[in-house]
This record gives structure tokens, C-alpha cells and sequence, in this order.
């Protein structure tokens, strides 16, 4: 669901403030006079400053007694006002109205990360409700605003991830795009096999949910200078096909559309940020299922534009999807780069764990880029190797390519699956964000939410609006 929580901003601290948050630097210097001896009452709270502390104290108010929140803020850093906006957004939950005095630094950060906090998901009124508003005193309002559409993009993220299957597939997706009022295309089963998609029915054809392109697009109002095609993994549910998941495994695979939510969601939110570059979406998706009609290992199956891939491995499906959408993308509309977004290998949660994404990218300026934009959004980025040694394990003694190795002789599977992709990218700027080791939070932690995490949502933004 959308972010419940409202954002504000006021000029100053109104007298009424239910319940008031002021900032003191690692100093223990207070933000604001409070009418206490400040220094004395943190020093008896033994407080450091860090982020993310907080000293709830009372204070004397006209009609009774009031709480403040003394807050940390560390070095200052946009890392640090994050820690400390999402530990206020959940030290108030439940509350009506947090008014935070704002600190100094990056305000859009801090304010981004307060509304981050607030996420939820709920099927049912159970559970206890975040905050109901923030009022951010002395901020500027239009950090504030572009905090708030960017919250709200990453939360429709999220959502579009967090619905169960039994609601959510493929057609239900492309009913989520049309909702964007975006200029949208869908491809249907019949249109998918006259125009020789391949690998996105190969996939979806073991499942009673028939499979589903999708393509979104934004202009914006000025010509544009750049054209960008986003591809995102759409698999509502992955059970692995034939070739079975453990049911460990299972649970979380509603969640394996999280790319293609990524991708919906940054489009949706392009023209309230107005970014200056044109930016087509394709979103591949299908439900992977085992049945009667599921394709099979050792199958080979013919992609968009004619390449043939022997299927060795049902359940390394995303590849399949996305192979045809980035052959589609390349013949077809002709982007000056291509970004795919999916939660594809359980090898790059080894690699890197849940904190930090990887990029694999043809072109270093766009890996640089994206790195950078990663940094400044909070949506981490690492930039893994396209080691050239591994495209032997790509090799089919029958077909164009193999979808994974046969055998163990390189290993490296979030590699070698990058390397699968970049076949089918052609030869402009292309990067692929593997994101399936922090696509999805196990804990409620400063601004994740157990469930999916929207990671992904941030960083495209950064990058595609900064002009």
C-alpha cells in the first residue's frame, strides 16, 4: 500500500506539537533551546550522539507536560541522517504527529529515509499503525516533495513485490502498469509467439497464468537527448519449474517480480520528478510452474531475433525472460543504453550478502555512473567482473548457448549469468543489476521492511534525473 504516513514542512516548531524531535550533534550540543539543561541531561543519559540514538526526556509545557525526542546524528553524513530519520519514524509509530526540527546536511535523505521507515504491508487492519504525519520544521520543501514521490515509487515497488501470488500474475501485473496512466503495450500469448518471443513462453508455459510483455513509456516535455530502456525480471512466482525449488526456498518467491516492480515503478514516477530523458520499460513476465505443459530440461527453445538456448536448468528461468526482452530492446528501439534489473542468481547473495547490489556493465562510464548515483540514492552498488575466461560454461553441444553450465567447472553462476545476458544485449551500453541478495529484507531495520525491499528504485532515479 502506499505510504500512510504524510510529509510536511513548516517554518517553524508550532507551540502545540504533540510530540517534538530536535537534533544534537556528537558534541551533545543541543539544536534548539529546551527549557532544560540539556548538556547535563544527556551526560545523565549517558548519550554519545550517534546516529540513530534517541533520549526521549519531559518537558514543562503551558497545560501540562510535553515529551521531546533528542535525537543523534552522528557525523552529519546522508548515511548517518538516514539512520537517524528511520529510528524517529519508528520510535513515533503509533503516534498522530512527529514534528522533527531538521537537522543540517541533505534533508531529502533524511526526510526520504523518516518516510521509508513508515512502510507498511498489511492484508488486514492488524498490526500497529506507523506515525500519521511528519512535520519537518525548518526544512526545505523541495527536498521534502522529491523525498516524498521517491518514497512513495520505492513503497509501489514494494507492494507490487509484497502481494501474494494468489493475487498477483502475470496479467495482473500488466493491469498494474496500465494504472500508471503511462503510455503501455502488452503482448499477449498469441502476439508473444507470432513475434517469436521464445524464452518468456518457454517459460510461462507451464502455468494455468498465461505469460505477459510489458511496455511502458516516458516522454518528457522537453526533446530528449537520451533514450534509456529499463528491463525488469517479472516472474510472479518462481517455483522453479521442473527442476523443483525446496520449499525453504519457495516462500519467497513471490518476490521474484522484483525487478519488473522496479522498473514499473521508476517509470511512474519520472514525470513528477521530471527527469529529461526518455525512458522506455520493459517488464517480462511469466509464472513458473511445474505441470504437464512445462518445458523441460534438456529442451531448447528459440529467443527473439532467432538465437537458440538448450534449457539445462528450468529454474534458471529469469535469464529466459529477460533474453528475449533485451534482443527486443536492442533490434527494436534502438536506446542509446539498457539497465535490466532482476533478483536472478543466489550466487550474488554469497558474493555480496543483503546489503549491497552488483553491476555488471559492457561500458565503464555507465558502470561508473550507475555506481555513483547508487552511492548518492543509498541503493549500494558493487561492480562485478564480466570475466571472459568463464563464456565457455555458455557453451551446447546443440544449441546457440547453454542457460547455465553443465557441471562445475567455473562455478561463479552470478557471472556466468551475466554473461548470458550480455549475448543477447548487442553491442551498445548495457549493465544488469542482480539484485536478489538485497531485493529482499528478512528484518524490520531502520528503512526496510521484512518483505521486498524496492531496491533498485532509488538508484535509477538518481541516475535518470540528474540531467
Amino acid at each position: 500500500m502506499p505510504i500512510e504516513t504524510t510529509a510536511t514542512v513548516v517554518a517553524e516548531v508550532p507551540d502545540d506539537a504533540e510530540l517534538l524531535a530536535v537534533p544534537y550533534a556528537s558534541d551533545l550540543s543541543p539544536g534548539v533551546e529546551l527549557h532544560v539543561p540539556a548538556p547535563d541531561l544527556l551526560a545523565h543519559y549517558e548519550a554519545k550522539g550517534a546516529a540513530g540514538e534517541i533520549v526521549e526526556v519531559p518537558v514543562s509545557r503551558a497545560g501540562g507536560v510535553g515529551r521531546v525526542l533528542l535525537y543523534g546524528v552522528g557525523d552529519g553524513s546522508p548515511k548517518a541522517l538516514r539512520t537517524a530519520a528511520a529510528a524517529l519514524t519508528r520510535k513515533a509509530k503509533g503516534r498522530d504527529t512527529l514534528t522533527v526540527v531538521t537537522p543540517e546536511g541533505e534533508v531529502a535523505a533524511f526526510a526520504e529515509a523518516a518516510l521509508l521507515a513508515a512502510y507498511t504491508f498489511r492484508i488486514g487492519g492488524a498490526g500497529r499503525r506507523p506515525v500519521r504525519a511528519l512535520v519537518f520544521a525548518g526544512a526545505d520543501e523541495a527536498a521534502v516533495r522529491r523525498a516524498q514521490t521517491v518514497a512513495q515509487a520505492v513503497a509501489f515497488a514494494r507492494d507490487l513485490a509484497n502481494t501474494p501470488s494468489s493475487v498477483k500474475n502475470p496479467a495482473w501485473l500488466a493491469e498494474r502498469a496500465v494504472e500508471t496512466g503511462l503510455p503501455v503495450e502488452v503482448w499477449d500469448v498469441e502476439r508473444l509467439r507470432a513475434d517469436g518471443f521464445g524464452g518468456i513462453l518457454a517459460v510461462g508455459q507451464g502455468s494455468v497464468s498465461p505469460p505477459r510483455l510489458i511496455q511502458l513509456s516516458y516522454t518528457p516535455e522537453a526533446p530528449a537527448e537520451r533514450h534509456v530502456v529499463l528491463v525488469g525480471k517479472g516472474i510472479t512466482f518462481d517455483s522453479g519449474g521442473l527442476s523443483l525449488k525446496p520449499t525453504e526456498s519457495m516462500k519467497f518467491q513471490k518476490t521474484d517480480m522484483a525487478g519488473g516492480a522496479v522498473v514499473i515503478a521508476v517509470l511512474r514516477a519520472l514525470a513528477e520528478l521530471k527527469a529529461p530523458v526518455r525512458v522506455t520499460g520493459l517488464v517480462a513476465a511469466a509464472e513458473n510452474m511445474p505441470s504437464g505443459t512445462s518445458q523441460r530440461p534438456s529442451d531448447v527453445i528459440t529467443h527473439y531475433g532467432g538465437r537458440t538456448v538448450e534449457v539445462l536448468n528450468t529454474d534458471a528461468e529469469g535469464r529466459l525472460v529477460l533474453a528475449d526482452a533485451l534482443a527486443y530492446a536492442d533490434a527494436r528501439l534502438d536506446p542509446d543504453a539498457v539497465v535490466d534489473v532482476a533478483t536472478l542468481t543466489g550466487a550474488i547473495t554469497v558474493a555480496l550478502g543483503r546489503n549491497v547490489g552488483a553491476v555488471y556493465a559492457s561500458d565503464d562510464l555507465l558502470a561508473k555512473q550507475l555506481v555513483e548515483a547508487g552511492q548518492t540514492a543509498d541503493d549500494r552498488l558493487w561492480r562485478m567482473p564480466l570475466i571472459e575466461d568463464y563464456t565457455p560454461a555458455l557453451e551446447s553441444s546443440i544449441a546457440d548457448l547453454a542457460n547455465v553450465e553443465e557441471g562445475s567447472r567455473f562455478g561463479a553462476g552470478s557471472i556466468t549469468a551475466a554473461l548470458f545476458l550480455r549475448e543477447f544485449a548487442g553491442e551498445r551500453p548495457w549493465a544488469h543489476l542482480d539484485v536478489a541478495g538485497v531485493g529482499r529484507s528478512t528484518v524490520d531495520d531502520g528503512t526496510l521492511s521484512k518483505g521486498a525491499t524496492g531496491f533498485g528504485v532509488r538508484v535509477l532515479l538518481e541516475w535518470l534525473t540528474r540531467g
